[in-house]
């Protein structure tokens, strides 16, 4: 059935501090008819309460604080469903999230938004081990894993200084608010481990690894207000993934909202406004339909559209370089998986091109069929002068040195994802606290106004719709 957007009665009501009466758009039906012969698209000259461009956490965030006020809003996604670039796809009967993404149960938005029981959220150890010296090392949670932490005091990844400093850095951030944290001084991640005291040994094997496949960015050069935010979740939560696939996440969201508010495959080609000081937003759809939004638009796409999509506003260049990564399945035999535990893998050996990599069914069985097993394997970049093809034998053979040859020969490579943009770059200087507004009427959201996080994408995405809200405020009752 063709989507249509239903609005409700004229009087809408909200809540920020206090109750506010929001005018209905004084040309807005209670429904937009969408009999166009093209599926799934608008008729053209329609206006309607907010209108969200983008369906990945962001958006979908916005969306929800919208519905949770009574607020008519549609949301146009350009893709064939929701989460942007938090997806998953079901390859013969493999679950594969697009790149590696892992969930900490310690993001404070997200606490508050998402039902973390629904997603049947899977634990990996809280940890990891590291490859070096041809053989991997455990380090551990001393808090979660003590015996383990203990056994690994005296391990090459760092000395026992170093395993104390990780405590008292802990110790440090617990301490501190997130808006403290996100306001705080700042240097890049790397600076401030080396002022703490960190010895090379743990930085190269260790950090690097680490939080560079955390941040994309093996040099940590991203500022250190980042790393203390993403520190201070881990500490507080657990490193999971969603039994179902990382896509979990966006469709739980989007199963809050009704099927006619969302519109798929709509791709927004330009906003517009008649002037600045106009709250009357245009956009233009790729069919060349039209919608005009009377409340407000807020545009939650990666940075990189954001832009050419606000092309003449008073936008930032995106910061290069943008953070890429590649990531690689292979599928294999359940007793050809050398590893049981479900723990990441880094790679703290300074050579090849292997950043960290799990065996995804150790966490969540779900992830494979029954008896089999699914590889997953990180590489931070884009690799683009090397064929797929090349990437593919380049990591097998690396993988043979770790595990042997007869065991990685064993696996089949299922699919390769290469992530142009998989992160923004939050280099020195940052704000993690911009103002969503554009001009009157337009917004913007995603994990470049904030921090680059699940929780920054949702907070962001809540910020830009109250500051709608704020901004339609007609009468205090």
């Amino acid at each position: 059935m063709p989507p249509c957007l239903c609005l409700p009665s004229p009087t809408l009501l909200f809540s920020t501090r206090h109750r506010f009466r929001l005018r209905k758009p004084p040309h807005a039906s209670s429904q937009i008819s969408l009999d166009s012969p093209l599926c799934n698209q608008i008729s053209k000259s329609k206006t309607t309460g907010v209108i969200v461009i983008g369906g990945g956490l962001a958006g979908l965030a916005a969306a929800n604080r919208l519905q949770a006020d009574n607020i008519p809003f549609l949301l146009l996604e350009a893709s064939d469903a929701v989460g942007g670039r938090v997806r998953s796809d079901l390859v013969d009967g493999y679950i594969l999230d697009r790149g590696f993404q892992i969930f900490i149960t310690g993001y404070p938005e997200a606490r508050k938004i998402l039902d973390y029981d629904s997603l049947d959220l899977r634990k990996f150890y809280s940890g990891a081990q590291v490859y070096y010296g041809g053989r991997f090392h455990t380090v551990a949670d001393p808090l979660r894993h003590f015996a383990d932490s203990l056994q690994s005091l005296t391990n090459p990844i760092g000395t026992v200084v170093d395993k104390l400093l990780i405590g008292l850095t802990r110790l440090n951030v617990l301490t501190q608010g997130d808006d403290e944290i996100l306001n705080a001084e700042e240097v890049s991640t790397i600076d401030l481990l080396k002022k703490i005291g960190f010895s090379d040994a743990i930085l190269e094997r260790f950090f690097r690894p680490f939080f560079g496949g955390i941040f994309f960015d093996r040099e940590l050069e991203t500022t250190s207000r980042l790393f203390n935010f993403i520190f201070k979740c881990l500490a507080l939560g657990d490193n999971t993934i969603p039994a179902k696939g990382i896509a979990a996440i966006p469709e739980q969201l989007a199963a809050k909202f009704s099927a006619n508010s969302i519109l798929f495959n709509t791709r927004v080609v330009s906003i517009d406004s008649e002037s600045n000081s106009s709250s009357m937003i245009t956009v233009k759809l790729q069919n060349g339909e039209i919608l005009q939004s009377e409340f407000g638009v807020i545009l939650a796409v990666e940075e990189p559209e954001a832009v050419k999509l606000l092309a003449g506003e008073k936008t930032v260049e995106v910061r290069q370089p943008v953070r890429s990564t590649v990531c690689l399945y292979f599928s294999a035999d359940q007793d050809k998986v050398p590893i049981q535990d479900p723990v990441l893998l880094l790679n703290g050996s300074g050579k090849g091109i292997i950043n960290n990599m799990f065996f995804a069914t150790n966490v969540a069985p779900s992830y494979a069929p029954a008896g089999k097993a699914l590889v997953s394997v990180t590489l931070v970049g884009l690799y683009g002068d090397v064929p797929d093809e090349d990437l593919v034998d380049r990591v097998m053979k690396e993988l043979s040195g770790w595990f042997g040859e007869s065991v990685v020969g064993s696996w089949s490579y299922l699919r390769l994802y290469r992530i142009g943009f998989a992160q923004p770059n939050q280099c020195t200087p940052t704000n993690l606290k911009k103002n969503p507004k554009i001009k009157p009427g337009l917004y913007i959201c995603g994990d470049y106004v904030t921090s680059a996080t699940f929780d920054g994408a949702l907070v962001s995405g809540k910020k830009a719709a109250e500051t709608l809200l704020q901004d339609r405020v007609m009468v205090n009752v």
